[in-house]
């Protein structure tokens, strides 16, 4: 008998279950379908670049190799790297023991070539006296023809001793002014105002000057750099001189320093197979905070828009040769045309379509017909349920 009850119990619930189950089901297809929002931004002003970047290195745009003329021993270095100097300063001195020797050989030889000018010079007066006095004896018949020759020849001769002497004595004034320009030579100044940024040579040393200077000391103007930056050369032809530029350094990469350029030089440099050309910019240095070759990151501003509307690129749609973006209204998303300015990879510049504050869909999903005019509503996207 209990058997025989518990049956009918089993069966009406399971009739139970199976209708909570199909009730359950139903009230879940008719709950209202979950609405999608799609990610949104807020037109904003900014500030907007578009740049070419290249990597670079500073160098002063003044300086020079201060070195000697003359060959010896290097006797003194009167100056230290990174040392202020001034035109004139003297920097240092060579030996100049043989170059005095000289001078002293080469004025002896001067005065005893002006001695012998001044005997031939009396020389020469006396030969003439002599002509003179017998061409009157010649005219009285006191002296032969054959006398007055003699004293013509022997002026003439004298004469010439006279000229060559005075020839001698010019080159030795020459080799005079050699001597004591190479006397001078062995003290070295320093050529312009500027900072000693390397020394090459050290005191002791033996410099030799009969086939190129040798270099002592560096000298830089650093109150205005250089920046050497190796542009690619699928962005050189986009490098115009005058074009705005900066850059940063690795020891204030949050500082910025703003320059103009100057010269885009027509000789590229071939490195590891890749060519570059090299731009100069000049910079202003007052606070001495940039030195030589320092690595630098240079941007080359090709257009810059201030204080513009601007909008992430990833929410604008091309719309054959124009732009739309999708709009967030109270009524759904509005499709709206757009102008669109200058843009970067990022970011873009709306110049007309938008005012500040609109909130525009980002990455929205491209429209049905997508030239319809510019103001057709699209309500809400709402998910399907699942059957």
């Amino acid at each position: 008998m209990d058997s025989q009850r518990a049956k009918p119990r089993r069966w009406w619930l399971l009739l139970v279950l199976m209708v909570m189950a199909v009730a359950a089901a139903l009230a879940w297809r008719m709950a209202p379908a979950k609405v999608v929002q799609p990610d949104t931004v807020r037109v904003e002003r900014g500030d907007l670049e578009r740049t070419v970047t290249a990597v670079g290195t500073l160098q002063p745009k003044e300086y020079v190799d201060v070195g000697t003329q003359v060959s010896g021993q290097l006797l003194k270095v009167h100056v230290e790297v990174g040392q202020r100097v001034s035109k004139g300063d003297l920097i240092a001195e060579v030996d100049p023991t043989r170059y005095e020797s000289q001078v002293r050989n080469t004025s002896a030889t001067l005065d005893a070539q002006r001695a012998q000018l001044t005997q031939r010079q009396a020389e020469l007066t006396l030969a003439q006296q002599q002509l003179a006095r017998n061409q009157r004896m010649l005219a009285e018949r006191a002296v032969s023809q054959d006398a007055v020759d003699q004293a013509r020849a022997s002026a003439a001769v004298t004469q010439a001793a006279v000229a060559a002497l005075k020839a001698q004595i010019k080159a030795t004034e020459a080799t005079l002014e050699g001597d004591l320009a190479n006397l001078g030579y062995t003290k070295i100044y320093a050529p312009m105002d500027g900072v000693v940024v390397s020394q090459t040579s050290l005191e002791g040393q033996t410099v030799n000057a009969s086939q190129m200077a040798p270099v002592i000391v560096q000298v830089a103007n650093l109150d205005v750099m250089t920046v050497w930056a190796k542009v690619a050369e699928a962005d050189v032809n986009k490098i115009q001189v005058g074009m705005p530029a900066y850059f940063t350094t690795l020891g204030m990469p949050g500082k910025r320093w703003r320059g103009t350029v100057r010269q885009v030089q027509p000789t590229p440099e071939v490195i590891n197979d890749v060519v570059l050309f090299n731009a100069l910019i000049d910079v202003e240095n007052p606070q001495m905070q940039l030195l030589p070759s320092m690595t630098v990151q240079v941007f080359f501003v090709l257009g810059e828009a201030r204080n513009a509307l601007v909008l992430p690129m990833s929410a604008v749609q091309r719309n054959g040769e124009q732009h739309q973006v999708q709009v967030m209204t109270a009524q759904g998303t509005q499709a709206r045309a757009v102008e669109v300015g200058l843009s970067t990879r990022t970011t873009a510049q709306i110049v007309s379509g938008l005012e500040e504050g609109d909130e525009v869909v980002l990455n929205p999903v491209p429209l049905a017909g997508a030239a319809r005019a510019a103001g057709n509503a699209n309500p809400p996207r709402r998910m399907m349920p699942r059957l």
